[in-house]
């Protein structure tokens, strides 16, 4: 693995983990099986996060446009999901991790739901990293969200609409106080953002890797940040 430069550690790093349904079709697997042996992939990537000095590892895990998929694919999905949860969450805790749910959670049933409020509960005060979860989340429905919490403010004159600007805008989003992605990961070779944190990624640093999503490892992660450290951040600016 390549040295990395401890003072240039992107602080919120942002995956999108492509690539489970194909890498089970190459074992002639149904596509769940790729969802099952992408757990172990969530759990190298936090503990290298963790190890790194990442503070926010954000990683898309439903989104919205995914409950189009096959019914029993959905119900796999959020049977894994709920072991997941009972599995992962005392680690999580033991590492100081801190868990968060992003996404309208209201359409999961109340048994997850439950565990959700109280795997959140249980790390709130964590604070070596935060894990973001993006379930159920959408880009697009974040901003909307968000416009509709300000709007009802409007009409109940709690603030003005002069009073709206990015930072109130950004308040009102699901990652709230978080700072915006730094480096947003894709696995798989697809180059696209698929509708994730189309706001929280406006200067983000874009990387894209040809392996499938069961196999990231240590080393693919550690090749992104090296990427990462490479590139020269203007923000709109001159070097």
């Amino acid at each position: 693995m390549k040295e990395l430069d401890n003072n240039n550690i992107p602080e919120h790093v942002a995956i999108i983990m492509d690539g489970n349904g194909r890498w089970a079709k190459q074992q002639n697997k149904l596509r769940i099986f790729g969802h099952t042996n992408g757990v172990a992939a969530v759990r190298r990537a936090v503990s290298y996060a963790r190890q790194t000095g990442v503070k926010f590892l954000t990683l898309y895990a439903f989104s919205s446009e995914n409950w189009n998929r096959p019914e029993q694919e959905v119900s796999a999905l959020m049977s894994l999901f709920m072991q997941a949860l009972d599995r992962e969450v005392k680690k999580l805790h033991k590492n100081n991790i801190r868990l968060k749910i992003i996404g309208d959670v209201s359409r999961f049933s109340e048994k997850l739901q439950e565990k959700i409020a109280k795997a959140e509960n249980l790390t709130g005060k964590n604070t070596a990293l935060t894990l973001n979860i993006a379930a159920n989340y959408g880009g697009c429905w974040d901003i909307v969200q968000a416009t509709q919490q300000l709007a009802e403010k409007v009409k109940n004159n709690e603030i003005s609409v002069s009073d709206i600007n990015e930072s109130l805008f950004q308040q009102h989003l699901v990652t709230q106080d978080e700072p915006p992605v730094d480096l947003l990961i894709r696995t798989s070779g697809e180059q696209r953002i698929s509708n994730f944190l189309l706001w929280q990624i406006a200067y983000a640093e874009l990387c894209f890797l040809d392996v499938l999503w069961p196999d990231f490892s240590e080393k693919d992660f550690n090749q992104a940040i090296a990427c990462y450290q490479q590139r020269h951040r203007r923000f709109g600016g001159t070097e």
